[in-house]
């Protein structure tokens, strides 16, 4: 019997749901098999998952080949037609007992089928429920809980709400629980996760906000520290604006759906915030934790983007004072409208991105070299490897217990991380 080969690709949602089919395969018993897990989020996404799905096919001759995730959920067909697939799996389906059950059992048999019955993928609108399968600690050292999926906004780049469905949201004291086995499994940090995190509760009895989850947490465990991952500022409630000033178990780092700094280019996106929003939220979470850093999501290029509406995303970077930017070349997606509006030119997108990068590497040179001479709790991810509250990666000379929170002083930095030693 060879254990299943799993192959991840995009969003660290995808990175945990692969682990928690890591789990269901096991008890299916299923063997003999790789399983890619794609994403959807650009067309070069989809590229990249064809192209890893035929390597892993060609180094492991004989094996189902098995495929799921966004990319699956939003074009079945497509990876149904390549020759290396056997199974299409959609984002509801792999996260089911029975269906890696039956995989299981039907892999045992000759498999004589057509593109049409490869595929096992549901209408994701009609999903209604939120982490059937949650999994006690993902990341050895600190561990991601789901608390949401899907999206009920529909920006005019974005095919994710047709590969994750509408928004759901897990109830709060599902989470409590959760969040108390993994601080009895010995961890020190966790991570709530999801699709528009910020949207969690809206759909449970009583529409509670992501800050009052927060504070719960908080109140009801005993976790040493606690982050929430990218969220849409526009959405931050009074309770997380609470929980930012007064706790400090919560970790000073937020990543923010931005996008784009300029007003027209936001309404074309259809976002639900203006460029002053951004700036105002970041003012206001930094007075009320002065040790606040902010990432960022910036998509380069958007159709009908001017030299002059890029230079106004070029400057959010300080207006907001960004210290970690994701910047995303724009990449325009079949069956959503902005693939239908004037498209930027590919080597000015290319340029737009590369400036964006530069000014983000710039920003995060900055905020490195404030830190010197500062201590900081950092959470040893390796030896000699460690993350600050803030989320800035630091390296020891010398080696550390991994899962401990350690008092560092910060001596230097050097690409792109600091340098300290244990006080």
């Amino acid at each position: 019997m060879t254990a299943p080969i799993f192959a991840t690709l995009g969003c660290r949602l995808n990175a945990y749901e692969s682990e928690a089919m890591k789990e269901l395969a096991a008890t299916a018993g299923l063997s003999g098999a790789v399983i890619v897990n794609t994403c959807a989020v650009t067309a070069e996404a989809v590229r990249k998952a064809k192209q890893e799905i035929r390597r892993l096919a060609r180094e492991n001759p004989g094996a189902a080949v098995i495929v799921t995730g966004c990319a699956a959920q939003t074009e079945p067909e497509t990876f149904a037609e390549m020759p290396e697939v056997t199974r299409v799996i959609g984002n509801h389906e792999k996260m089911q007992a029975d269906t890696w059950t039956g995989l299981s059992d039907s892999l045992k048999l000759p498999d004589l089928i057509g593109v049409t019955e490869k595929i096992q993928v549901d209408d994701i609108m009609s999903v209604r429920e939120t982490a059937g399968h949650l999994i006690d600690g993902f990341g050895r050292q600190r561990a991601y809980v789901q608390v949401q999926n899907g999206c009920d906004h529909r920006c005019t780049f974005c095919i994710i709400p047709y590969g994750r469905g509408n928004s759901r949201s897990v109830p709060a004291g599902v989470v409590v629980e959760q969040v108390k086995r993994l601080v009895d499994k010995g961890f020190a940090e966790v991570v709530l996760t999801g699709v528009d995190l910020t949207s969690w509760g809206a759909d449970l009895p009583g529409a509670p906000h992501l800050g009052d989850l927060v504070l719960r947490l908080l109140r009801l465990t005993d976790i040493a520290r606690l982050r929430i991952s990218s969220i849409d500022s526009i959405e931050a409630d009074p309770a997380l604006m609470e929980a930012i000033a007064t706790e400090p178990r919560l970790m000073p780092h937020l990543h923010l759906s931005l996008q784009a700094g300029d007003d027209m280019i936001l309404k074309r996106m259809k976002r639900r915030h203006l460029r002053e929003d951004s700036i105002r939220f970041c003012a206001e979470a930094r007075a009320l934790r002065p040790d606040m850093v902010f990432g960022a999501d910036l998509i380069a290029g958007f159709p009908t983007e001017t030299e002059e509406m890029f230079v106004n995303s070029l400057k959010l970077v300080e207006d907001c004072d960004l210290t970690f930017l994701h910047v995303f070349p724009f990449s325009p997606r079949k069956g959503t409208p902005a693939a239908r509006m004037p498209q930027v030119k590919g080597p000015e997108i290319k340029a737009r991105a590369a400036r964006l990068r530069a000014a983000g590497d710039l920003a995060l040179e900055r905020h490195l070299t404030a830190q010197i001479g500062n201590v900081h709790q950092v959470l040893m991810e390796a030896p000699r490897m460690g993350r600050t509250g803030q989320f800035a990666e630091v390296t020891f000379a010398t080696d550390h217990p991994e899962g401990t929170v350690i008092s560092a002083r910060i001596t230097g930095h050097h690409n792109g991380q600091l340098l300290a030693q244990a006080v």
